[in-house]
């Protein structure tokens, strides 16, 4: 009989069908291991039938699931929809836009949770993963085997009883899941009673794990690193242990978001006497919440607490009803994922979240201006032009005279007359020290309330584009200042014309008065007198008219030749900081939307 049951096992291995649980297949495999997978199977069944004629146990109380399972039952993962594939999207996204801003440390989180859910996405759909954790002596193990109603995990007095994660499958098609928790093919079972055709838990796979405070840290990380992968998590606590600080501060506080996924049951309660498991469920319940775990009570959703007694068997076949609603819904390993997106954003709110609104306003914007304009010097220029304007003017409309004693002060003493036009009149060109404040100003003010990575990220942009600025500054001053004579308005010909004829007249009151003296003309002496007076009070006279009307004009050159700077000076700014300042706040305003979008926020 041992060499029917040999033959029995190679028929279903010879096939080519089994399935690993991901959905990369290629077609031709597909179509050309079908008809060797009919042949298989139905020669699988004849000997099975054979054996149950000759009378011959066709299977173990506890039969071990071979690696590979069979073909006609292939997992495909469905595709994430609504409002979680939006979350993810927008996390990959955001992961994405700031992997040059933020530590890779804190996007490692949201990495692995990306990763997580591209890798359950490929496997079944039709397959819920829920792990039994618990400490040493809870009971875990007896709950797993009243579970499955067959004795696959070992129970008992020795400590730690379970050293290896060992699963339990209701249903085909789950292998790719059971290779992604590392679990080999032999420690993977069925149970007795249920197989393929236990409706109720159809799609269930069900994972003891190692004693979570075991004494051998190898046991310790194998539970974090399966509970990390399971779709659900089964608590199982006992009367003495459901308090102890070690399961709630590491394991139920950290998952607290986890709740809808989360069952914890208090075991051995038939060891309680009286209304004390009531009392223990309250005060379980209570601790539960100090925790931050929402309770499923009342139709809302959350953990579900219940008491149990794998011993006696209360209340398993209520947790029993349970997994099997729940692993109906076909959605526990979306609402895991849902929630492990809620603690990534979380964990990445520091790095995300400003502590007001952040950015570079219109007010902000003209200070830095202002404060270029005066390290430049724009103020100090446009006087400069138009003092300029004015001494133009003075010497256009000036008496004839004073402009002949000018020349003559300028020869007498070289190098008396003031220089035409100072670009700044500040001891540098530009000072340094004023354009290095108002940029350290400016990123203060675009910074402020920022998150630290971005904050970091516009001061970094706004440094690197003011190197150089100063000497940029300095070349700006000297192109835009006024080049040549300043532009003569219309009527100083007027003005010219004027002045001369005033110089006429005083030369020709001289020439008569002189006349009468030598006695070539009629003695007259009050007409001479009367002209020579009128040129010579009519020359100041139209210079101090000319420079009263000057004034004007004067200060509409000078303030154009500051706003030419200041414009100058502004426009090389924000080039080289501004610009680099709002391209950097609009990234993290991109960024602060992805993260909106990821922890569900409005707005």
């Amino acid at each position: 009989m041992a060499d029917v049951a040999d033959v029995v096992v190679g028929a279903k291995r010879s096939g080519d069908g089994w399935d690993d649980g991901f959905i990369a297949r290629r077609a031709t495999e597909r179509s050309t291991g079908k008809a060797t997978d009919k042949a298989a199977e139905k020669a699988a069944l004849e000997t099975l039938a054979a054996l149950e004629a000759l009378g011959t146990p066709t299977a173990p109380a506890a039969p071990e699931v071979p690696d590979e399972e069979s073909g006609a039952h292939t997992p495909i993962g469905g595709a994430y929809g609504g409002r979680l594939r939006i979350r993810l999207d927008a996390l990959g996204e955001l992961v994405g836009l700031s992997r040059t801003r933020v530590e890779g440390a804190v996007l490692a989180e949201a990495g692995r949770v990306l990763d997580e859910a591209s890798a359950r996405q490929r496997l079944s759909a039709r397959h819920t993963v829920v792990a039994i954790a618990g400490a040493t002596g809870s009971g875990k193990s007896a709950l797993f085997n009243a579970l499955a109603e067959v004795p696959i995990s070992e129970t008992g007095l020795r400590r730690p009883t379970t050293s290896a994660p060992i699963a339990c499958m209701w249903s085909d098609g789950a292998a790719g899941l059971l290779d992604r928790l590392a679990i080999p093919g032999r420690l993977r079972r069925r149970p007795l009673a249920g197989g393929d055709g236990d409706e109720e838990l159809a799609g269930l796979v069900l994972v003891d794990l190692p004693d979570h405070d075991s004494a051998v840290v190898r046991h310790r990380e194998q539970v974090d690193r399966v509970l990390a992968l399971v779709d659900a998590v089964i608590w199982v606590v006992d009367p003495e242990k459901y308090a102890d600080a070690a399961l709630h501060e590491r394991y139920l506080r950290p998952l607290a978001g986890h709740a809808e996924v989360t069952f914890v049951v208090l075991n051995q309660i038939d060891r309680l006497p009286g209304d004390a498991a009531d009392l223990v469920l309250d005060d379980l319940r209570r601790l539960l919440d100090d925790d931050g775990m929402a309770l499923g009570e009342h139709g809302e959703p959350g953990a579900t607490v219940l008491g149990i007694s794998a011993l006696t068997g209360q209340g398993v076949g209520e947790l029993r009803e349970l997994l099997g609603r729940f692993v109906q819904g076909r959605d526990a390993a979306a609402r895991r994922l849902s929630a492990d997106v809620d603690a990534a954003a979380h964990r990445l709110r520091s790095a995300y979240v400003a502590e007001g609104r952040a950015g570079l306003g219109e007010r902000a914007r003209e200070r830095f201006a202002d404060r270029l304009a005066w390290a430049v010097g724009a103020v100090a220029a446009g006087e400069a032009a138009e003092r300029e304007w004015r001494r133009n003017a003075g010497r256009a409309c000036g008496t004839p005279w004073l402009r002949l004693w000018r020349w003559y002060e300028s020869k007498r003493v070289p190098g008396c007359e003031p220089p035409r036009l100072p670009a700044v009149v500040e001891e540098e060109l530009t000072a340094r020290q004023r354009v290095e404040q108002a940029v350290r100003t400016v990123v203060e003010e675009a910074s402020a309330g920022l998150p630290a990575p971005w904050a970091h990220s516009v001061r970094e942009a706004a440094v690197k584009g003011a190197e150089g600025l100063p000497e940029a500054l300095d070349e700006l001053a000297v192109a835009a200042a006024p080049s040549g004579r300043p532009p003569r308005p219309a009527w100083w010909p007027a003005a010219v014309l004027a002045q001369a004829s005033m110089t006429l007249l005083q030369i020709f009151g001289a020439l008569w008065l002189v006349g009468q003296i030598v006695g070539v003309l009629e003695p007259l002496l009050l007409p001479p007198v009367l002209v020579m007076v009128a040129g010579i009070v009519g020359g100041p006279f139209v210079e101090w008219a000319c420079g009263a009307a000057a004034r004007g004009p004067a200060r509409r050159y000078g303030q154009d030749a500051e706003r030419r700077l200041r414009e100058a000076a502004a426009g090389c700014g924000r080039a080289r900081v501004l610009d680099p300042i709002s391209a950097e706040l609009m990234r993290y305003r991109e960024v602060r939307e992805q993260y909106a979008t990821v922890s569900r926020a409005i707005g």
